[in-house]
């Protein structure tokens, strides 16, 4: 690969070099000089207004509850770095997104991780990047965990109307509802679609190199189909002046994404695709209402902008993690 095709290959993602490097130097050197503070100084901080306060009830939807499931937690103290294996960071990031945030808090408190795609909902209240959005899902207590790869904003310097009408997707193709996408809109004159998977193999034509973000820029739409959990390439397409493609979430992150609006901030379509093609149509000859959504759209992703702000609510999180397991 030349260092063009890296470079646009790479464009617009998070560095996991500037990632990695920055969370072990917190890990290892910068929390020794940490001043670590109680719980207690976050919840009395007078810099939280109301919509802080809202989007952490959000994240934490627990009441006071039976200390005892304290029993059952890891003690922050026992939170270490996780050994590499197999050359996976997977948990490595779980760990220092948590970590980033756990350090200010006592090491006598204790906590329950679930990394990884979480789509149930744990028995006892812990720390997940993913949960149901419908039901009783508060023991599912959201932090912004893998966000290197999954919070990613960009500038798109193209407009929308120079665009090209069509849908384009690239994907991992194995669960059982992008296979059903894929064999209903694969060939269809509005959609260029790809499965960038070799592991698992459904049809053959599917399979196609991976496009970059850059190249995803040129399409007017953007399928962002939910894989084991969200969508990982929601954000970055409600951050462009392309329209995010989709069936009403099933699930959520620090995303927030059962607060969209559908039709406001993507362009919904059925939980059997089969209305794809006219809204499709629509919002190519109604080019007004595809600017609002977009408009839309970039408002939502304003509220992530202000990392100063990101950092007071997680840590307001935590806090109330803390204090509503009796800590």
């Amino acid at each position: 690969m030349s260092v063009i095709s890296y470079w646009n290959t790479r464009k617009h993602k998070n560095s996991k070099i500037v990632y990695y490097t920055k969370n072990f130097f917190r890990y290892y050197v910068s929390s020794v000089f940490i001043v670590k503070r109680k719980a207690a100084y976050y919840l009395n901080t007078n810099s939280v207004d109301e919509e802080i306060i809202k989007r952490v009830n959000y994240y934490n939807k627990l009441g006071q509850i039976d200390p005892t499931v304290t029993e059952k937690m890891i003690c922050l103290q026992d939170f270490i770095l996780p050994k590499k294996k197999k050359g996976v960071y997977s948990n490595r990031v779980y760990f220092f997104d948590s970590y980033e945030y756990t350090q200010f808090f006592d090491k006598n408190y204790k906590c329950e991780f679930l990394f990884g795609d979480i789509i149930h909902v744990p028995e006892i209240p812990s720390i997940t990047k993913s949960r149901p959005i419908q039901g009783d899902n508060a023991n599912s207590v959201l932090l912004n965990l893998d966000k290197v790869r999954h919070f990613m904003f960009l500038k798109d310097r193209k407009k929308f109307q120079d665009k090209k009408n069509l849908l384009v997707g690239r994907a991992y193709v194995r669960q059982p509802h992008r296979i059903k996408f894929w064999e209903m809109y694969f060939n269809h004159p509005m959609c260029n679609l790809g499965q960038i998977n070799r592991n698992y193999i459904t049809n053959p034509e599917w399979i196609v190199e991976p496009m970059s973000i850059e190249e995803h820029l040129n399409f007017k739409f953007i399928l962002c189909l939910e894989g084991n959990d969200v969508a990982s390439n929601l954000k970055w397409v409600m951050s462009s002046n392309s329209i995010a493609v989709m069936p009403e979430p099933k699930y959520e992150t620090w995303f927030m994404e059962g607060t969209l609006i559908p039709d406001y901030h993507y362009i919904r379509i059925k939980d059997d695709y089969s209305d794809l093609e006219e809204k499709l149509n629509y919002y190519i000859e109604h080019t007004g209402e595809a600017l609002t959504i977009i408009e839309n759209a970039h408002k939502y992703i304003d509220q992530f902008r202000n990392r100063k702000r990101e950092n007071l609510i997680s840590k307001l999180v935590l806090a109330k993690y803390f204090k509503c397991t009796g800590q």
